[in-house]
């Protein structure tokens, strides 16, 4: 980064700290500023037409973020999430990809360990124990490589990985210049995690809740819901930025879906909300916990009616495939890293060809499978159908077997097949419903065009 744009991102963090929501409009002018490649200015226009509106969601999202959330908080996730990890990341990235042909990830997800405190229903990383570790060195390892490709943003998941919290807070501090972000149980939080937090600046949670307390419990044991709630009371007062986590599945969806749960969470001090399907990976897999082609689509239509009507940002991360082109693994906007070492294309796919410990992140990108995705990528035409596993089975299997990856279940290892027959009839049932949900969005919005015309 230039001195003339150190300069302004400097001016952009003084604004954060006195009277922000005034000086909104000279914020998005500097951050149009920064995006020298012109590569977010759609993103950029859209967000200064939603947040300069004082009726709109997010207006009312940002006011009280800034009114709730430490000051420095919010000004490390503008420097190193925003202005790092998308304008000055991106370009660099997207050169990069171009020289090697292979992708470049936005965040690298990665497994301190493999260790977790709790064994909840369908969870495979209850079967890996304490196993496995990243050594700090290798976590280390990882940032600088990332960073040199263009990577910004590591997120953190397991086993539980704040059974590794002081080498996270501890990396927190050596790269200043990341965002980082970790997927927790809520039960290893305490006050000096969140004095820790606060220090640093740069570093979120989000807590794994199931919907309401007995669906909690039900997946991850009695207590739990009570647990995620006590670490939400400790952020807030610390005012700390977290979000939810959840997987909706067959018995749940329509409650993470209800705006009772949607509202309790928001007046807890949730900010974001990440919504996963059940997929039914390892040897305790239990496919009877597949979404239904109803429930999905319920979860499709849902996460857009809170978007547009509830100051959190929700994301369904196989419902979202329209934004983002289908599938995101496989370094096209992510990958995993998994506690033993392996680089895999997807923490939903466990197979692989290489191991971070043997070949640098670049290799890894340009292993075999990665490649695989590389030219297969999107799966499917319909953007709703976007994952190689749950949506077109066939294309895991293929690229498993063309490039001769290796399971990397560390108990049980899985052949390709016996995987994807878990999906194929869910996968099914799913195509026809998303096909149909697709040709609805197409219809609406040529008859949105048609009026405008």
């Amino acid at each position: 980064m230039s001195r003339i744009q150190r300069t302004a991102v400097n001016l952009l963090l003084n604004y954060i700290s006195d009277r922000p929501m005034e000086k909104l409009p000279k914020m998005f002018e500097i951050a149009e500023k920064l995006d020298r490649g012109k590569l977010h200015a759609h993103q950029i226009r859209a967000m200064r037409n939603a947040l300069l509106d004082e009726n709109n969601v997010w207006h009312i999202f940002v006011k009280n973020l800034f009114r709730d959330v430490d000051k420095k908080i919010i000004q490390k996730l503008v420097e190193c999430f925003f202005v790092n990890g998308n304008l000055e990341g991106e370009a660099r990235a997207r050169a990069i990809e171009k020289k090697y042909d292979c992708n470049v990830p936005w965040a690298i997800l990665m497994d301190p360990t493999s260790a977790c405190n709790l064994s909840c229903t369908g969870c495979w990383a209850a079967q890996y124990g304490g196993k496995h570790n990243l050594s700090y060195e290798t976590l280390d390892s990882i940032c600088r490589q990332g960073k040199e490709l263009g990577t910004y943003f590591y997120i953190f998941s397991g086993g539980e990985p704040l059974m590794r919290k002081k080498d996270i807070i501890r990396l927190c501090q050596e790269h200043q210049d990341c965002y980082f972000f970790a997927f927790t149980n809520g039960t290893l939080v305490d006050d000096e995690l969140c004095r820790e937090m606060l220090r640093v600046g740069n570093f979120a949670l989000a807590f794994s809740i199931e919907g309401d307390e007995e669906a909690t419990d039900m997946r991850r044991g009695k207590g739990c819901y009570r647990k995620v709630i006590e670490a939400m009371d400790r952020m807030r007062a610390h005012r700390l930025l977290f979000g939810y986590s959840t997987c909706y599945h067959r018995y749940n969806t329509e409650s993470v879906g209800s705006d009772e749960f949607v509202d309790d969470m928001i007046a807890r001090g949730c900010r974001f909300a990440w919504n996963f399907t059940y997929m039914p990976i390892g040897k305790d897999a239990r496919p009877d916990l597949i979404a239904t082609p109803e429930q999905r689509a319920y979860m499709y239509r849902r996460i857009r009616e809170i978007r547009e009507t509830k100051p959190i940002f929700a994301m369904d991360f196989w419902n979202d495939g329209e934004y983002s082109n289908g599938c995101i693994a496989g370094g096209k906007r992510y990958l995993h890293i998994n506690a033993a070492g392996d680089v895999e294309p997807c923490a939903f796919i466990h197979y692989s060809n290489v191991n971070i410990h043997d070949v640098t992140l670049l290799e890894a990108l340009r292993s075999p499978l990665f490649m695989a995705y590389r030219r297969n990528q999107p799966f499917n035409s319909n953007p709703l159908r976007p994952c190689p596993l749950l949506d077109n089975p066939e294309a895991l299997a293929s690229m498993v077997k063309e490039s001769g990856a290796k399971s990397t279940d560390m108990e049980a290892p899985e052949d390709v097949d016996v995987l994807c027959a878990k999906t194929a009839p869910a996968a099914k049932a799913w195509s026809e419903m998303a096909d149909r949900l697709w040709k609805e969005k197409q219809e609406s919005r040529e008859a949105v065009g048609g009026a405008v015309q």
